[in-house]
């Protein structure tokens, strides 16, 4: 049932299940479509059927089997009429990247890359439980949760201009912090300016490769250049927030009688208490995040300029992966306001977009797509044709094809370090096992996976980034 219209480009029809009122989308090549789960169909046709859908049920290439909603999947929603839903957002409520910009050449850093990754290792906690050295009050997280990057700004990690060059200036509007619960502030009250775990790290990393020479010295950007990546969410105030909300949503399911295929998909109609709630809830988590990115940044720059001097590092861009906006866009012909889900996957809007920081507006925003370890990272640039396809969105990562089980049974830790090393790259971790769960062939060729996005013209290639040293949680 699924139709190839382009060479990446494949379409669900509506009758691959009962009920859905959209058709669904695959942006994918034909080497990857092998790599795709059927499951991860079957849940792009599940969200098809969702009330409100507009145009289609969408999967990046990087999309695979998620709860509810694909990893990779896009869906947008009328603002009347439509739901919002916590599976089409994730547990790790904006779990997103930023990229700093150095200014050092690689060769002036490698000589000192064991002590610097070692310094930000000790430096920024990292896995599972990690605590912060940073103490925040009560007053203090509800004021993260309601102005998230800023919060960390004003508190002197960082500068204003760092907010001009985040998604959102770093905080989502609608934000209420009294929608989040005593436990999910007891969880995230110690971990703001921690790194969690899983595939969150943070990468020293050399620009290799320039694809448009234009747009990377708008960004800022050289050959050579050292760049430091940071990819960690919302720690476990958003796991926490998302898991309450979801209790409440799967009883608005009952109350406003909507039929679903998939209990995981609990949703709740816009405009009613219950999406109201969960909204304001999820906002606070993206705002957490960002203000904990924003952090972490800001610690990374002190550990730099203890090696290297009165070093000024630059925010190029800071983008959300997992999170739900209400956004402008055109459907057939006319303006309407929706509620796009984006969950594991990057905003990429255009030039022009009044949301792309001004510094950037004539050549659309960054749009960050980080690789998995021993992989490139790439630095991308969003366009209207994005617009038109994917109400402006993008793949935001490789994409696992191998699930962290199976991994730790398939690699060794320490093998998995020992084989980076030999390729030049130096990895920390807290425990080998993140290694093994982590390694570079649990995910999709992320070469590959940028490929469909430029090709389609949805996001162009700026620049491509290699590991210099990760340090993961």
């Amino acid at each position: 049932m699924l139709k190839k219209i382009d060479d990446n480009i494949f379409e669900l029809s509506m009758d691959h299940r009962p009920g859905m009122r959209v058709p669904g989308r695959i942006f994918v090549s034909d080497a990857l479509l092998e790599m795709v789960e059927p499951g991860t169909i079957d849940q792009v046709a599940n969200v098809a059927t969702l009330p409100g859908i507009v145009k289609y049920s969408m999967a990046m290439p990087d999309a695979h089997l998620g709860y509810g909603f694909p990893i990779g999947g896009v869906a947008a929603f009328r603002e009347d009429g439509g739901v919002i839903s916590p599976g089409g957002v994730g547990f790790d409520i904006n779990c997103g990247v930023r990229l700093l910009r150095t200014g050092l050449s690689h060769e002036s850093v490698i000589p000192r890359m064991a002590e610097l990754l070692d310094s930000l290792f000790h430096e920024i906690p990292s896995g599972v439980g990690s605590k912060s050295r940073l103490r925040v009050s009560e007053r203090e997280l509800s004021e993260v949760f309601h102005t998230g990057a800023r919060w960390a700004v004003e508190q002197g990690y960082g500068v204003e201009a760092d907010l001009e060059h985040c998604e959102e200036n770093g905080a989502l509007d609608g934000a209420d912090p009294s929608q989040v619960s005593v436990k999910a502030r007891k969880r995230g009250r110690p971990q703001l300016g921690t790194l969690g775990s899983g595939n969150h790290f943070l990468e020293i990393q050399r620009v290799e490769k320039i694809y448009d020479e234009a747009i990377a010295e708008r960004f800022g950007l050289f050959e050579g250049e050292v760049t430091v990546m940071i990819h960690c969410g919302s720690r476990g105030a958003g796991h926490q927030i998302c898991t309450d909300h979801l209790l409440y949503l799967n009883r608005a399911v009952q109350k406003y009688k909507i039929d679903l295929p998939d209990k995981q998909l609990a949703c709740a109609p816009l405009g009613t208490p219950e999406a109201e709630n969960y909204f304001g809830a999820m906002a606070s988590a993206a705002n957490y995040a960002w203000a904990n990115r924003q952090i972490i940044g800001h610690w990374t720059g002190d550990v730099f300029r203890r090696y290297f001097g009165d070093l000024e590092m630059r925010l190029v861009y800071d983008v959300a992966h997992n999170v739900a906006k209400l956004e402008e866009h055109e459907v057939d012909g006319q303006r309407m306001r929706l509620c796009v889900h984006r969950k594991g996957a990057t905003r990429a809007f255009g030039p022009g977009r009044a949301e792309v920081p001004e510094a950037y507006r004539d050549v659309g925003q960054p749009v960050l797509i980080p690789g998995s370890m021993g992989t490139p990272s790439y630095v991308l640039c969003g366009s209207t044709r994005a617009l038109d396809l994917t109400f402006g969105s993008a793949c935001h990562g490789s994409g696992r094809i191998m699930s962290r089980t199976q991994a730790k049974k398939t690699y060794a830790g320490r093998e998995v370090m020992a084989s980076l090393e030999r390729l030049g790259i130096k990895v920390m971790a807290t425990q080998p096992a993140i290694l093994a769960e982590e390694a570079p062939q649990v995910y999709k060729p992320s070469g590959d996976v940028v490929d469909v996005v430029h090709n389609l013209g949805i996001a162009r290639k700026v620049a491509q980034l290699v590991p210099l040293g990760v340090a993961k949680g």
